[in-house]
């Protein structure tokens, strides 16, 4: 029997700056999600350095004396040095002639993690449109080789082979991809036009990463569809119908994640995909309220919304995950803001009155169709 071993995770140190006009709290708890994000690429985050700057250092982000900290840091068996600010290609050349290490920054990170997780052939070409384009501006020279030298974060797609290509290349490929996303971008177009001549609204959920959008969809329809307590555990979009008080049917589509500091690449590659929070009747806003940063997460999300054009539609506030929260008192608050429900997709709790908020919502956007339609008509 031939023993099967794990990947060795890499090790690595995470960096970040501080700026004047955010607070410690801010600046560490975004080091902390980059940790996150590194564990859900499969490497274990082993040192932790913030540097107070008011402008970031041109050549390496990071001040001179800094980098030679974080140097020393990386002979303690570090494998990988990841930023959480997004750095240019001459920064992350020059910090890794300084280091002697893999140098990899936010935007980075999440697209190795989308990498890692596309299933579908939508998915993986969003994912690989995504890193060619953010490739694009990093190459040097006329010809240059991206190839998969020694694995392991920021290495991973597009494809598992070795690649040769300079700009030419990656825009006529970049071109063709986005012609493919094209053919399914108008497909999925065909398939709301059908369910429009259904009469069937449609709603689809959003929320920041691991916020249990999934786990609420399979609670609300009794889908099967995988969970996982980690980022981005959902790529491709998935629509399920539910009965709301009334008995009328609603299509319910479970969408990907966002995140602060999301990469404009991915808004822009899982164009198609997002397409379906702008196409659907109203927004399913599902807040892990458990979390200490669940206000900002929030307004992150709704940053989001506002780029996608979808940020005006109707929406619920869905706050999950109350069985995490000690006080009844801050339950019934959040109760009684407004467009606003309190549930809980393990326990089930609050998931009649998230029905009921969804039907009155469908007859409020039904009644606001109809008088745009009488409008229309009118001489």
């Amino acid at each position: 029997m031939n023993a099967v071993f794990a990947p060795q995770r890499e090790v690595a140190v995470l960096i970040g700056l501080r700026r004047p006009h955010q607070s410690r709290w801010d600046a560490e708890d975004s080091l902390e999600e980059l940790a996150q994000l590194a564990i859900s690429a499969g490497a274990t985050p082993a040192f932790r350095v913030l540097q107070e700057r008011s402008l970031p250092n041109p050549r390496t982000l990071i001040g001179p004396g800094k980098a030679e900290e974080v140097r020393a840091i990386c002979e303690e068996g570090v494998d990988l040095v990841i930023f959480d600010d997004d750095l240019t290609g001459s920064q992350q050349r020059n910090l890794e002639g300084v280091l002697g290490r893999k140098v990899v920054d936010r935007t980075g990170l999440i697209l190795d993690i989308f990498a890692q997780r596309a299933r579908s052939r939508e998915g993986k070409l969003q994912v690989e449109l995504a890193q060619l384009k953010y490739l694009l501006p990093r190459l040097t020279g006329h010809g240059v080789e991206l190839s998969q030298l020694g694995g392991g974060i920021g290495t991973r797609g597009p494809g598992e082979t070795q690649l040769e290509v300079d700009r030419r290349r990656i825009r006529r490929r970049i071109v063709k991809i986005e012609e493919g996303l094209e053919k399914v971008r108008r497909h999925r177009a065909l398939l709301r036009r059908g369910r429009q001549k259904q009469a069937l609204l449609t709603a689809a959920f959003v929320g920041y990463t691991n916020a249990g959008k999934s786990s609420l969809l399979n609670a609300l329809t009794h889908a099967a569809l995988p969970v996982a307590d980690k980022f981005f555990a959902t790529l491709d979009p998935t629509v399920r119908k539910v009965i709301v008080p009334g008995g009328r049917v609603i299509l319910l589509s479970d969408t990907v994640g966002f995140i602060r500091k999301l990469p404009h690449q991915l808004v822009a590659a899982f164009k198609a995909t997002l397409e379906e929070v702008r196409a659907s009747d109203f927004l399913l806003h599902v807040i892990d309220i458990s979390h200490p940063d669940w206000q900002n997460q929030s307004q992150a999300v709704m940053a989001v919304l506002g780029e996608l054009g979808a940020a005006a539609k109707p929406l619920i506030n869905v706050y999950n995950k109350v069985d995490k929260l000690p006080h009844p008192e801050a339950v019934a608050f959040l109760a009684r803001r407004p467009r606003s429900v309190v549930v809980s997709a393990r326990t089930g709790a609050g998931l009649d009155d998230l029905k009921y908020a969804m039907a009155e919502t469908l007859k409020t956007v039904e009644d606001a169709t109809a008088v745009a339609r009488d409008e229309r008509r009118r001489p």
